[in-house]
């Protein structure tokens, strides 16, 4: 557990620092960017935001597929899918995530 603590501490430090160095001119904003989210702690991340079952079916339509072709896509079963968009499933985890990207970037972002 204190190797996990350190780590912690760690991560903050070097994000602070970087922060630092980017309000002074001395980093780049090119450079900034590339903190990448292993750097920074986990809760900083955005949750994704939960889809109903009409947003999920709308997303499919935007990108013109067919229930099996969305779900193939996203190495999803059709079944699912179609769950999905009745409703009678909410997406978890990795599948949500899929989702939430599709929704604000588009089919294309993870093609």
């Amino acid at each position: 557990m204190a190797a996990a603590v350190k780590r912690s501490r760690l991560r903050k430090a070097i994000v602070e620092m970087a922060d630092d160095l980017h309000r002074l001119g001395i980093m780049d904003d090119a450079r900034h960017k590339k903190i990448t989210l292993r750097d920074v702690e986990k809760d900083a991340a955005p949750p994704a935001e939960p889809l109903t079952g009409t947003d999920i079916r709308m997303l499919r339509e935007r990108t013109r597929m067919s229930q099996a072709v969305f779900a193939r896509t996203l190495n999803l079963s059709a079944g699912y899918v179609s769950q999905l968009e009745r409703g009678t499933k909410q997406p978890t985890g990795a599948a949500l995530v899929l989702l939430d990207v599709i929704r604000r970037k588009g089919m294309e972002a993870i093609l």
